[in-house]
């Protein structure tokens, strides 16, 4: 039961787990920001026409936060190590919170370029004023003609409305703009409260301390770095081995032959293996030393996800 309840309350460490996740999401931001400007200034077209303009009003705003926030599920590693570790391992080593949290983890990264589009979305406005400026109760605007209705509210945004109504157009459109950025900025504060509060909970729940989380962080840049590079070399002296086994020579650059030269290359690694260092790895210690990593596990030939009552294992999620 213990082990089981510090297993939940450690995976609440899942979100940004370092500066470079907090630099990375900040980058994220700045390119939605000049996205969207774009896409204002480029393709916004209010269509000003009663049932036209809520449909696109929304759409403007939600279609590319929703694309962004798919876009941003795809690029996130944790993803397809789900992926990985559901197809080979199946999801029995964690528990529903675990779980949960590690969705969570997914969507809350995934979140940061959609909330973005949308917070600089309605603090211009235009989106939200073309789509609810005919839903404006006439009423509600002092001495608005009679003869006048939703259809005429429409057109507001694009300013084509006759000269007795323009009094009224700037009244609408700075009260639809007013409640725009209202909700912009309490979005804004949302997001910042429970930023701030996960950041809290990361400090408080993390079994590791500051030095030894900044060293696995170093660690696992640099794994990542040297496995990509070693991969890279590796398959293409592997490459250049079968294809010249096929044609009896292969045409090689002085580098690629002096890499050929320096690594020799008998085979490629089998199924098992690629399997025991894909999917999600959970942070765990064997005997009182760290494994940082799946690969680091592999290498220290210890076995499994779950816990052993060799080793003792901490939830805390890699980023």
């Amino acid at each position: 039961m213990a082990a089981l309840i510090a297993e939940n309350f450690r995976f609440l460490s899942l979100f940004f787990k370092s500066k470079d996740v907090m630099i990375f999401n900040g980058l994220v931001a700045l390119g939605t920001v000049g996205s969207e400007e774009l896409f204002s200034v480029v393709a916004f077209n209010c269509p000003c026409s009663p049932a036209r303009n809520y449909i696109y009003g929304l759409a403007a705003i939600g279609v590319p936060a929703l694309a962004l926030f798919l876009i941003g599920v795809i690029w996130n590693n944790h993803t397809w190590n789900l992926v990985a570790e559901c197809h080979k391992r199946g999801i029995r080593n964690f528990s529903a919170a675990a779980t949960f949290l590690l969705f969570g983890s997914i969507m809350g990264r995934a979140a940061v370029a959609p909330v973005t589009w949308s917070v600089i979305s309605l603090l211009r406005g235009e989106a939200y004023i073309c789509a609810l400026s005919e839903f404006v109760k006439p009423s509600s605007l002092d001495k608005f003609p009679a003869d006048y209705g939703a259809d005429v509210l429409s057109r507001f945004p694009c300013k084509d409305v006759p000269a007795n109504l323009t009094k009224f157009r700037d009244e609408v459109t700075r009260r639809l703009r007013y409640e725009s950025q209202l909700f912009g900025w309490l979005l804004i504060g949302i997001v910042a409260v429970l930023v701030f509060l996960t950041k809290c909970l990361k400090h408080c729940c993390s079994p590791l301390s500051y030095r030894q989380e900044a060293y696995w962080a170093q660690y696992r840049s640099n794994e990542d770095k040297l496995f990509r590079r070693t991969a890279e070399v590796h398959s293409r002296i592997l490459a250049a081995k079968n294809v010249k086994h096929f044609f009896g020579f292969v045409a090689l650059d002085k580098e690629e032959k002096e890499l050929v030269q320096e690594f020799p290359v008998e085979g490629v690694q089998p199924s098992p293996q690629w399997n025991a260092i894909t999917g999600v790895y959970i942070y765990r210690e064997n005997k009182g030393f760290p494994l940082y990593s799946r690969l680091h596990k592999w290498a220290k030939g210890v076995e499994g996800n779950g816990p052993s009552p060799e080793g003792h294992e901490m939830l805390f999620l890699a980023s």
